[in-house]
């Protein structure tokens, strides 16, 4: 008799057998992979014992490529070929990058928005030079378990919104990586000091990499990690740390910087000046140049001072997150701090005076991110039966669609966990309308106009009904991806229509965050327009049904009621006009009231037509 191989839902076939997963963090500065072995996540090392892959592809003719410390080494000299920091462009458009004019790249601008840098071996998007990093990635992992891989769950900042998400799965796939899943980095975080620490009770996570901050609030019970919000500015990162002790050395030293090689070469002096500030008080900056070596000695203070905006806009990201979480600071129990850039002591010191104790460093700033990221993907692979995690992550902002008079109607709204589904039901304006149009919006204002275009698409076949009488419910559906689809049916016929939605680029720099503090500071604004709109949509509805009344039973009214009805309809145009709802409101009220007597005409003459030619027996 042939025996079935049973195993436990989610779990391999053969209980013996292992896969493979890892956890990737695809950074802006430095990229990791990580791995459970022996029960414990750690970070993969290459052939040389090094367990950070610079996030740096340099380009040559031939096809031919470097990846990694090889590409870094080489970036000075062949800036324009050697692309750093390629994670800040993912799903972005070319006007969303700030002052590419001070890049060393050559960008040009591909169907559908996406941007490319032109380079030796041709024209390259930032999805294929992050997989070529993936691929590197992969290939460690393989090599250091003498296996094929999997799967692997990567990591995103917790503000990437849909299209850089989606160009994250996309340079997976091209990285001939199975992604498991995508986990927000701070999440991953968390997930590390969860474990390692056995922590429980409210926590920050504080990450500052490269290129991203986020600042994420999460609850910590019994394997269960629960987001309660996020923040974050998608442009705030080390590298602006470098960008403004550069600007600030050539302001002092009267340098010009003229080729792409120069500014790279200053670029990376500054970097490597502010990571020896970490351990000294004063550093001397410097860069050979084509007009010469530079040599100017640099304080932390000074350095300190240029910097404390950047630092401070950090903060203010922190404060929002925990209004969003209703919490204050004395009852978050610990700061996690993750990315290279919190080894600044100005911004160890910022996070301990604001939060007021000692944020938890003993785990690796720089890795902390992979090994939460192993930790998920060893148990989505199925490999971990005792203690599994409950990873419950949240949207970074509200998702709705537009209704009459350019209306934002929120659907989801922002910090819901996910994966989550959510419906609502809509109608039709106008009678015998066959065709509704859906415009999917994200932000937190609600005025259209004030937010973010997602995605159109159109519901037809809606059978012809009176405006009001159809039911059309739409569905969003956000994955534990992050990625949004909605659907549109209509609820009589049952016809359906359906969407995944898939910018081809993301928002620009500040546009989330700015977003958010927008809807903080103009809230009051923003009822007062909300309320406005939705007067003159009722308002014009109470005129189209009221002309629709009269075109068909107009005739029951005699010259004097027919005048007043006139009048009050010319006062509710000449209402709808003015800036007050309540204007608007008090002249709808008054058309309804005036003519309800010709509404109860209306309904005698039904019921008479109705029974014309019956007998009581028969009704």
């Amino acid at each position: 008799m042939a025996l079935l191989q049973i195993s436990e839902p989610g779990q391999s076939p053969d209980p013996h057998q292992r896969r493979i997963a890892v956890g990737i963090d695809l950074g802006t500065t430095h990229s990791l992979v990580a791995a459970v072995r022996n029960g414990v996540a750690e970070c993969l090392p290459d052939d040389q014992g090094r367990v950070l892959l610079p996030s740096v592809v340099r380009y040559m003719e031939m096809g031919r490529r470097q990846i990694g410390f090889d590409a870094k080494a080489a970036q000075a000299q062949d800036a324009t070929n050697t692309i750093s920091s390629a994670k800040r462009f993912m799903g972005r458009s070319l006007a969303d990058i700030e002052s590419p004019e001070k890049l060393p790249y050559r960008f040009k601008a591909e169907d559908g928005g996406v941007i490319s840098i032109e380079t030796a071996d041709g024209a390259k998007t930032p999805v294929e030079i992050s997989a070529e990093i993936l691929a590197t990635l992969r290939f460690r992992a393989e090599d250091t378990f003498d296996d094929e891989l999997y799967g692997a769950v990567i990591t995103v900042p917790a503000y990437f919104d849909d299209a850089q998400r989606q160009a994250t799965k996309d340079a997976a796939k091209l990285a001939g990586i199975n992604l498991l899943r995508l986990i927000n980095e701070p999440t991953a975080a968390a997930i590390a000091y969860g474990l390692d620490n056995a922590a429980e009770g409210v926590y920050a996570v504080y990450d500052l990499g490269g290129g991203t901050f986020d600042i994420s609030v999460l609850r910590l019970a019994h394997g269960v990690f629960e987001v309660i919000a996020t923040g974050g500015d998608s442009a705030l990162g080390g590298d602006d740390y470098d960008d403004a002790l550069a600007a600030w050395v050539a302001e002092k030293t009267g340098t010009q910087l003229e080729s792409a090689a120069d500014k790279t070469a200053w670029r990376i002096a500054a970097r490597h000046c502010k990571q020896a500030l970490t351990d000294s008080e004063t550093v001397a900056f410097t860069a050979d140049i084509s007009s010469g070596s530079v040599s100017f000695d640099v304080k932390r203070e000074e350095f300190i001072a240029l910097t404390a905006h950047l630092t401070s806009k950090s903060l203010a990201a922190v404060r929002r997150a925990l209004k969003d979480a209703d919490l204050g600071r004395d009852e978050v129990q610990g700061v996690v701090m993750v990315g290279g850039s919190t080894r600044m002591p100005q911004i160890r010191q910022a996070v301990a005076d604001f939060f007021g104790s000692e944020p938890l460093t003993n785990l690796n700033p720089d890795e902390v991110v992979a090994l939460g990221a192993a930790t998920q993907a060893n148990q989505l692979a199925g490999n971990n039966t005792a203690g599994d995690l409950l990873l419950l992550d949240v949207i970074p902002l509200s998702l709705g669609v537009e209704t009459m008079g350019g209306l934002s109607e929120r659907i989801i709204t922002r910090n819901e966990t996910i994966p989550t589904a959510r419906a609502q039901d809509f109608t039709t304006y106008k009678d015998g309308q066959t065709a509704l149009a859906i415009h999917v919006v994200q932000g937190e204002r609600d005025l259209v106009a004030d937010c973010r275009s997602l995605a159109r698409f159109e519901l037809r076949g809606i059978p012809p009904m009176a405006a009001g009488a159809a039911r059309i419910r739409v569905t969003f559906t956000v994955d534990a991806d992050g990625l949004l689809s909605v659907s549109a049916k209509e609820q009589l016929s049952g016809v359906e229509a359906h969407i995944n939605v898939k910018p081809s680029y993301g928002l620009s720099d500040d546009q989330i965050a700015q977003m958010l503090q927008d809807g903080f500071a103009t809230a009051q604004e923003d009822m007062k327009a909300r309320a406005l709109v939705e007067a003159r949509v009722d308002a014009d509805r109470m005129l189209l049904a009221t002309q629709s009344a009269l075109d068909v039973d107009g005739d029951v009214l005699g010259n004097e009621q027919r005048d007043s009805i006139d009048a009050l309809m010319a006062a509710l145009r000449l209402a709808v006009a003015s800036d007050d709802p309540a204007v608007v409101e008090g002249a709808t009220q008054a058309l309804a009231k005036g003519t309800e007597s010709f509404a109860a005409e209306r309904m005698n003459r039904s019921i008479q037509q109705a029974l014309a030619g019956k007998s009581v027996n028969t009704i």
